[in-house]
């Protein structure tokens, strides 16, 4: 693993385990290295609750709970495919963040509307915050586009635990007693 790999982990682990926040991955043409560069830190335990490993379409369905219409509409690298790969990681795992990402990492099955390299991810959290990024890598070599996925799949993870910290909910103050006041 590289030190950028090992430095975002650590630091997305170090701010999960302060803000008591659980995390899935769902994960196709990285075939688990999110979750292996998570785990890779200690007390990791803490904030890791699993990962979901879904390289092809019956695994997404299956696991994860990706329509069969979308799949065949948009196909198993897309947007669409990566946001129903989220939820359905957030909804099987009852975490708080979940990271999907589905891409083509080469040598080979590219097409001209979707090269190598191209990579889209989808984080969400329980709180119904998510986003989404498509990254267009080319044709840098399988092991790069996994490794660079990685990062950015790492990195969103790390933005949303960021948001859903500032986000959390606090507890009203309680009244002033009324004790020592005289009655009108």
């Amino acid at each position: 693993m590289n030190d950028d790999v090992i430095a975002t982990a650590g630091a997305l682990i170090k701010l999960c385990t302060e803000r008591k926040l659980t995390i899935a991955t769902a994960e196709s043409c990285t075939g688990g290295l999110v979750a292996g560069a998570l785990t890779d830190i200690a007390g990791s335990s803490a904030v890791v609750d699993r990962g979901f490993v879904t390289y092809s379409n019956n695994a997404k369905q299956q696991m994860l709970g990706v329509p069969v219409a979308t799949l065949k509409k948009y196909g198993a690298v897309s947007r669409q495919t990566a946001e129903a790969m989220a939820r359905g990681a957030l909804t099987k795992a009852k975490v708080d963040l979940a990271v999907a990402i589905t891409g083509i990492a080469g040598p080979g099955g590219g097409s001209p509307d979707k090269p190598v390299g191209l990579v889209h991810f989808a984080a969400a959290s329980r709180d119904g915050t998510s986003m989404h990024a498509a990254m267009r890598y080319g044709d840098i070599g399988r092991t790069e586009v996994r490794h660079k996925s990685v990062l950015q799949a790492l990195r969103m993870l790390m933005e949303l635990a960021e948001a859903k910290t500032t986000a959390k909910p606090r507890k009203p103050a309680k009244p002033a007693s009324a004790k020592g006041r005289k009655k009108p």
